[in-house]
């Protein structure tokens, strides 16, 4: 998780929203992201849109289902979609996000049934370094 925060610092360092993530595999990390939607002007660009799509490359397939993602921030819907597609085996999340979080906050759709795998879910990893970022974040923006 300490590498998924540095990733998020990345992001605050590009006035992005500060969500970092890393997938790992045999304890390594295989794929890493910070959110670059306003860099690349792409709405698709979370953190772990990013992270999924490096491992992905790094090992010539699209199932990850020997892998773990752990990321800042609880996945929003279109992210949580694709740890689901990509069947991503384990999700360690930082902070929850009551906004637009799927996987238990606003909802849940790793436990619905209705899909074809599940993941298993560990929320709080480190989330008041994750929560701190955020704030950090959102202050400088609402100052200006």
């Amino acid at each position: 998780m300490f590498a998924a925060l540095q990733e998020a610092e990345h992001a605050l360092e590009e006035n992005e929203v500060p969500v970092g993530a890393v997938v790992v595999r045999n304890e390594r990390i295989i794929g890493r992201g910070y959110n670059q939607v306003e860099k690349l002007k792409d709405a698709t660009a979370h953190a772990e849109m990013i992270a999924i799509t490096a491992a992905s490359n790094h090992l010539g397939r699209w199932r990850l289902d020997d892998c773990s993602l752990y990321v800042t921030l609880e996945p929003c819907v279109m992210c949580t979609g694709a740890l689901l597609a990509s069947r991503i085996n384990v999700l360690y999340f930082g902070a929850n996000d009551a906004k637009f979080g799927a996987c238990g906050s606003a909802y849940n759709l790793i436990e619905t049934g209705k899909t074809n795998h599940t993941l298993k879910v560990f929320a709080g990893i480190y989330s008041e370094e994750s929560k701190h970022l955020l704030q950090q974040f959102f202050k400088k923006v609402r100052k200006l």
